[in-house]
C-alpha cells in the first residue's frame, strides 16, 4: 500500500484509484504546459524576406515541434527541432495576405500574421523625400510620409493611424535617450552661440577671421579648415561651423548653400575617418560584431584603421569641397546660388539680404570692444570638453567591465560620446555667462535672454529632427531596409560586393535619413555574405581578407554617401539650419556634387580596387577625375558671370 500524509492521520488509498489519479495529474500537467506554449510572431511583415518566429515553454521531453502555415485552406508544415525548450526559426512568406501560423499541438496555438507586398515598405520614405523636393517644406512630407507609414501598420485605418502617431510612434522617438542626449545638446549649443553674438564673441571672431579671410576663395577655404578641425563629432561640428562662419561668409557673399555645403560635407566624412571622435566606438563595435559572427581573430581597431583608405567617398568629398573653394568653380543649382549672391547681393532664394558685419563699431553695450576671447572660450571648452569627456567616460566603463587596457583605442571605443557632448555644451554655456556678466557686457537677465533666444533658433531644427526620427522609425518597422537588400543582394560574385554593398547602403541611408542605422543593419549582414561568398568562389584566404575590408569600409562610406544626398538626413538638416539655408535648396545644390563624388569613388575605388588596384592609386585617380570635371563643367564664380 502507498499512503499520502495529511497532517498528522494517514489515510489508506486503494492502489488502483492512485494510480488513475496519478494519470490525470500527468495529463492535466502534459496538457497545460502545451497550452502555455506560445507562438512569437511580428503582426505583419513582407513577402520575400525572412520573418523570425519563435515559440516558448516547450517541455523538455519535446524535441521536435510541427509548425503550419494557413492561407486561403492551403496549408505547408515545417518540422522544426526545439533547443533549450524554445524554437528561434524565420519564414520567408512567398506573397502578400492574412496567414495564420498555427503550433500542431492539442490546443491548437495560433497566431495571425497579415504580410504585405515587399514594395510597400519604400512608400513612406520615398513620399517624404519627393514630396520635400517638390513642395519644399520638409516638415510637412515628412509628416504624411510618417502618417502612410503608420496607416499601413495600422491594417489601413487612418483614423487609429492617426491616433497611434502621435501616442505612440512620437513619444517613442521621444523618449529614446540617444534622442534626448542630441536635442539637449543641439538647444544647448543654440544657447552658447546665442550669448556669444550677443556678448560680442561672434563679432570678436569675425574680426580675426576676416584677417585671413578677405576674400571669398579664403572664406570658403577657412571654412573647410574650421570643419576639419571639429573633427570629434558631426553634430558639433554642423552646429558650430555653420553659426560661426555665417557673418563671415554673409560679409564676403557666399551664398547661404554653399556654406551648408561646406558645413555638412566636412562634417560627418570627417568624424567618419578620424580614430578619435564620437563614431568610433560605434564603428568598432558593428566591425567587432562581424568579425565575430563568421570566426575571425582580428582585431577589430586594425581592420578600422586598414578600411581608412578604401573609404573612397568620405576622403573624396572632403577634398572636393577644398576643390570647388580654391579654384571657385562651381556647376549646376549651386553656381546659380553663388552667382546670385556675387551678382544680387541676395544670400538665398528667399531674398536674404547679406548684412555687413559692421567691424569699425561694436555693438556691446556700452561701447565696449567685442573681445574675440569670449567667442573662442566657449568652443575650445566644447572642444577639449568633448574630447576629455570621452577619455573620462571611456576609462569609468573600462573599469566598470574590470579591463585594465587603457590604450587610446580601447578608451575611445568605450567612451559614452553623447554624455561628453552634453557636459561640455552645458559648461560651455555656463563659461559664456559668467564671462559675459564679469565683464559687464552683460547683466544676468540679458545674459539668460540671449540663451533663450539662441535656443529658440534651433526648435525648429529639433521639430524636424524628431520627424525624421519619425520616419526612420516607421522604416525600421516597415522593414524597408530588408526588402531593400532583398532586391539588390542577387549577385554572387564576390568583387562586385563592395561596389554593391556601397549602393545597397548609399539607398538605405537615402530612404530612411540614418547613416547609423545603415551601419548597424547592413554591417551584420554584409560580413558574413563576403566571407560565404568568398569561400563559394575559391577566393584565398588573402583575396577573402581584401573583400571582407571592402564591404566593410563600403558600409561605412556608402552610409554617409546616402546620408548626404537625403534630405530627411539629420546632418543635413542640421547643416542647412545652422547656416540658415533653406533646407530643400540646400539638398538641391548639394545633391549634384554629392552624386557626381559618390560615382567616381564608386567605380574607381571600390569596383577596380577589388580587382587589385592599390587604394592610394586609387585616391589619386579619383582626385585627377574630379578636378577634370570641376575644370570641364564647372564655371569660374565671378560678379561679372552671366549665367541664365
Amino acid at each position: 500500500m502507498i499512503f499520502f500524509i495529511f497532517g498528522k492521520s494517514q489515510v489508506e488509498i486503494p492502489r488502483v484509484i492512485l494510480i488513475k489519479k496519478i494519470s490525470i495529474i500527468l495529463f492535466l500537467t502534459f496538457f497545460a504546459n502545451l497550452t502555455a506554449q506560445e507562438i512569437q510572431i511580428p503582426g505583419f511583415s513582407l513577402n520575400g524576406i525572412k520573418t523570425p518566429v519563435k515559440i516558448s515553454a516547450i517541455p523538455d521531453s519535446v524535441n521536435s515541434v510541427y509548425l503550419t502555415i494557413i492561407r486561403n485552406n492551403k496549408t505547408e508544415n515545417f518540422k522544426l527541432f526545439v533547443k533549450n525548450s524554445t524554437v528561434d526559426t524565420s519564414v520567408i512568406f512567398p506573397s502578400a495576405g492574412n496567414y495564420k501560423v498555427r503550433l500542431n499541438i492539442p490546443g491548437e496555438v495560433y497566431e495571425e500574421i497579415r504580410i504585405l507586398p515587399g514594395w510597400f515598405s519604400v512608400i513612406p520614405p520615398l513620399v517624404a523625400i519627393l514630396l520635400a523636393l517638390i513642395i519644399r517644406q520638409v516638415l510637412v512630407s515628412l509628416f504624411i510620409g510618417i502618417y502612410i507609414g503608420t496607416i499601413l501598420i495600422y491594417n489601413f485605418d487612418p483614423v487609429e493611424a492617426l491616433l497611434r502617431l502621435a501616442d505612440t510612434l512620437i513619444l517613442n522617438v521621444l523618449v529614446d535617450y540617444d534622442h534626448m542626449y542630441v536635442i539637449v545638446f543641439t538647444l544647448l549649443i543654440g544657447g552658447v552661440v546665442g550669448i556669444i553674438s550677443q556678448n560680442g564673441g561672434t563679432e570678436g571672431l569675425a574680426r580675426q577671421i576676416t584677417k585671413l579671410a578677405k576674400t571669398a576663395k579664403s572664406g570658403m577655404i577657412a571654412s573647410w579648415l574650421m570643419g576639419l578641425v571639429i573633427f570629434f563629432d558631426d553634430y558639433a561640428n554642423s552646429l558650430i561651423i555653420g553659426n560661426m562662419m555665417r557673418p563671415i561668409t554673409d560679409k564676403l557673399k557666399i551664398s547661404r548653400e554653399k556654406l551648408a555645403y561646406i558645413v555638412d560635407s566636412t562634417a560627418a566624412p570627417v568624424a567618419s575617418l578620424v580614430i578619435i571622435s564620437t563614431w568610433i566606438g560605434y564603428e568598432l563595435g558593428l566591425i567587432a560584431e562581424g568579425l565575430k559572427t563568421i570566426g575571425s581573430g582580428e582585431n577589430a581597431y586594425d581592420v578600422f584603421l586598414k578600411t581608412i583608405p578604401y573609404r573612397f567617398y568620405p576622403i573624396a568629398a572632403i577634398f572636393f569641397v577644398f576643390l570647388t573653394s580654391f579654384l571657385e568653380r562651381d556647376f549646376g543649382p549651386m553656381l546659380k546660388a553663388e552667382l546670385r549672391a556675387r551678382k544680387e547681393g541676395k544670400l538665398t532664394n528667399d531674398d536674404v539680404e547679406i548684412k555687413t558685419l559692421d567691424l569699425e563699431k561694436s555693438k556691446i553695450p556700452g561701447e565696449k570692444k567685442a573681445n574675440w576671447i569670449n567667442g573662442a572660450v566657449p568652443i575650445l571648452i566644447i572642444l577639449l570638453g568633448t574630447v576629455t569627456g570621452l577619455v573620462y567616460t571611456g576609462m569609468l566603463n573600462l573599469e566598470a567591465a574590470g579591463s585594465t587596457n587603457y590604450s587610446l583605442q580601447n578608451i575611445i571605443s568605450h567612451s559614452d560620446s553623447y554624455k561628453a557632448l552634453l557636459w561640455s555644451s552645458l559648461l560651455a554655456g555656463i563659461v559664456a555667462v559668467i564671462m559675459s556678466v564679469s565683464q559687464r557686457l552683460l547683466n544676468l537677465h540679458d545674459s539668460m535672454n540671449a540663451w533663450h533666444k539662441g535656443v529658440q533658433t534651433m526648435l525648429f531644427a529639433v521639430i524636424i529632427l524628431v520627424f525624421a526620427w519619425g520616419i526612420s522609425k516607421i522604416t525600421v518597422d516597415l522593414k524597408t531596409a530588408d526588402y531593400l537588400i532583398s532586391l539588390l543582394s542577387e549577385s554572387l560574385n564576390p568583387k562586385l560586393l563592395p561596389v554593391l554593398v556601397f549602393v545597397i547602403c548609399g539607398a538605405i541611408s537615402f530612404a530612411t535619413g540614418t547613416s547609423w542605422g545603415t551601419m548597424a543593419i547592413v554591417m551584420p549582414i554584409v560580413i558574413p555574405l563576403a566571407s560565404e561568398v568568398s569561400s563559394i568562389a575559391g577566393l584565398s584566404a588573402a583575396g577573402t581578407t581584401i573583400i571582407i575590408h571592402g564591404v566593410i569600409s563600403s558600409v561605412l562610406a556608402g552610409s554617409v554617401w546616402g546620408d548626404h544626398c537625403s534630405p530627411i538626413a539629420d546632418t543635413t538638416i542640421l547643416s542647412s539650419m545652422a547656416s540658415q539655408c533653406n533646407h530643400i535648396d540646400h539638398v538641391r545644390t548639394q545633391l549634384p556634387y554629392a552624386l557626381s563624388v559618390g560615382a567616381v569613388s564608386m567605380l574607381i575605388g571600390d569596383f577596380l580596387t577589388a580587382y587589385g588596384l592599390n587604394p592610394f592609386v586609387a585616391i589619386f585617380i579619383i582626385f585627377a577625375l574630379l578636378y577634370l570635371i570641376l575644370m570641364f563643367f564647372g564655371k569660374k564664380v565671378r560678379p561679372d558671370n552671366l549665367y541664365d
